[in-house]
């Protein structure tokens, strides 16, 4: 099934509700861009699931192997860029520090298995962006054909 996220625009700012149907969490847009910046930044929310898959990543293969580790903690930052043709260009950094009783080779898997992660293959994939249509409509052709 496709993952759907659901947008509603409120009044202030550019404060948006963000959902899944079953969470929720504010978005919104820092003061020097008109926003109120009560809610993470577009960009912050992609850093912060890029982050998040990291280390759940890294959970995920110590649980797997049995490897004693505490506190995995993260850092990501971004740094973007206007190249030719208004092109951009966007490094990420991540730093991760992984608290445990694991060995020197246990952390680099660890880090390694990190750079594998599911939203980190998926951002360097393929994207293929259709252009935005009316909700409306398409709610309309949905309640049609059911």
């Amino acid at each position: 099934m496709a993952t759907e996220i659901n947008l509603k625009n409120l009044p202030e700012g550019f404060q948006t509700i963000i959902s899944n149907g079953k969470h929720a969490i504010l978005g919104d847009e820092p003061i020097k861009s008109k926003g109120t910046d009560l809610g993470f930044a577009p960009t912050e929310l992609v850093l912060a699931g890029l982050g998040m898959c990291k280390v759940a990543t890294i959970r995920y293969i110590a649980r797997l192997k049995g490897w004693e580790i505490r506190d995995v903690n993260a850092r990501l930052s971004q740094e973007v860029n206007r190249g030719e043709n208004k092109k951009l260009s966007t490094r990420v950094k991540v730093r991760i520090d992984i608290e445990g009783n694991i060995t020197e080779e246990q952390r680099q898997e660890l880090l390694s298995q990190a750079d594998n992660c599911y939203v980190h293959r998926l951002i360097e994939s393929d994207w293929h962006i259709e252009n935005a249509t009316d909700l409306n409509e398409e709610i309309q052709n949905e309640l049609l054909t059911a």
